[in-house]
Parts: structure tokens; sequence; C-alpha cells
């Protein structure tokens, strides 16, 4: 199993697979627009725009869990972040990370890096290029400091291609 084999759905409610990411780095988050952390959105966008064209994308996923620090639904979520911090990597729907009702995806997650409950918004999980989860980083690890390890990711990604 990959994270190929999950179904999202986006902002407007459809559902898609996360096959159309294949063969890319992935870092995967669950944001909270009114989060202590929010400004990460920022350094998010700047690493998409940095290896965006290199098979590397972001994949935002919001959650209402953490002091309910997400108040915001549907579009009015992509809006809030374009506005504040010119966002264009992808943000699909809200949704839980934890518990009972957590997204299976998020499940997947946690059970590939030890099966620890996700603490707050802004976990990050960075992604190889054939769907295997590969690192996660706490919180308040600031995205900069992935720089090297999406750069390590995305060689292999250009030395298995050629």
């Amino acid at each position: 199993m990959t994270i190929y084999d999950f179904k999202v759905k986006d902002l407007q409610g459809n559902e898609q697979t996360l096959e159309a990411y294949k063969n890319k780095v992935l870092l995967i988050v669950n944001t909270a627009t009114k989060c202590g952390l929010v400004s990460q959105l920022g350094d998010f966008e700047d690493l998409y725009q940095t290896y965006g064209d290199e098979d590397f994308a972001v994949l935002a996923f919001p959650c209402n869990q953490f002091l309910k620090q997400e108040p915001l639904k549907g579009q009015n979520i992509e809006n809030f972040c374009q506005f504040n911090y010119d966002t264009t990597f992808t943000i699909f729907d809200k949704i839980k990370v934890n518990g009972d009702h957590a997204h299976p995806l998020y499940k997947y997650l946690k059970d590939q890096t030890g099966g620890r409950s996700i603490k707050w918004n802004y976990t990050k999980f960075l992604i190889n290029k054939n769907g295997e989860v590969v690192h996660r980083y706490a919180p308040v690890t600031k995205p900069k400091k992935l720089t090297e390890d999406i750069e390590a990711l995305l060689q292999e990604v250009k030395s298995t291609s050629v």
C-alpha cells in the first residue's frame, strides 16, 4: 500500500485519488488558518515555487481538531491562504487526523511513522516518488529545514528516471 491508494476530497467536495501525484516527492501537512504556526504556509509556498518544476508538490489538509483553529470551510480556506500567503499549492477539504474518525490517509501516515498521534497543526510528512513515507517532522520544524531532505529525494527521482 502507498499513499496513491487513498481518496481525498478537494475543497469543492469532489473525491479524487492521490494517484495524480505519482512519481512526485510530496510534503503532506495538516494546516489551520488560526494557528500560531500559520506563517509556515508562506514557507510551504516558497518550497513549492523552488521545487515544483522538479516533481515536488505540497498537499495541505486543513484540520479543526486542535483548539478549533480551522473555523473556515471549503473555498474560504483557500481564499485565506491565497490572500495572506500567496499560496498556489493544493489545499484539500478539511479532515480529522486523530481519533476514530481520522481520515484513512492520516491513519496510514501515522502507522508508517511509529503510530503516534498527531500532536498539533503543521505536522509534516515527506513522501518519496514511490508513495512511501520517509520522514515525519514536528509542527515547529520550519519548512526550510526540510530542504536537504527534499533535494535528496528529488535527486533519487532524477537518478532513477535516467
